[in-house]
């Protein structure tokens, strides 16, 4: 069987505790293949969010035409913000 092709559209979580870091984890775990589209970028740790910056929405709409284009996408998971 093949790998099953996993697209997060989330933001990163700098501590690495949420967001895409998180669902890497969880999909590396089950032996899918994982791809990012990033909608922000926040600076944070275990006590909280101190910033978020947000990615322009034209960006993200490459990043997730990069994947599909190329590798193809067999699930999507959409995060937060």
């Amino acid at each position: 069987m093949e790998k099953r092709r996993i697209l997060v559209i989330a933001g990163s979580d700098s501590s690495g505790g949420a967001g895409l870091e998180a669902d890497q984890k969880v999909i590396a775990a089950h032996q899918c293949y994982a791809m990012t589209a990033t909608t922000a970028l926040t600076a944070q740790n275990t006590q909280g969010v101190l910033d978020i910056h947000y990615m322009p929405s034209a960006f993200v709409s490459r990043q997730i035409d990069a994947c599909i284009d190329d590798i193809g996408v067999d699930v999507v998971k959409i995060g937060v913000p």
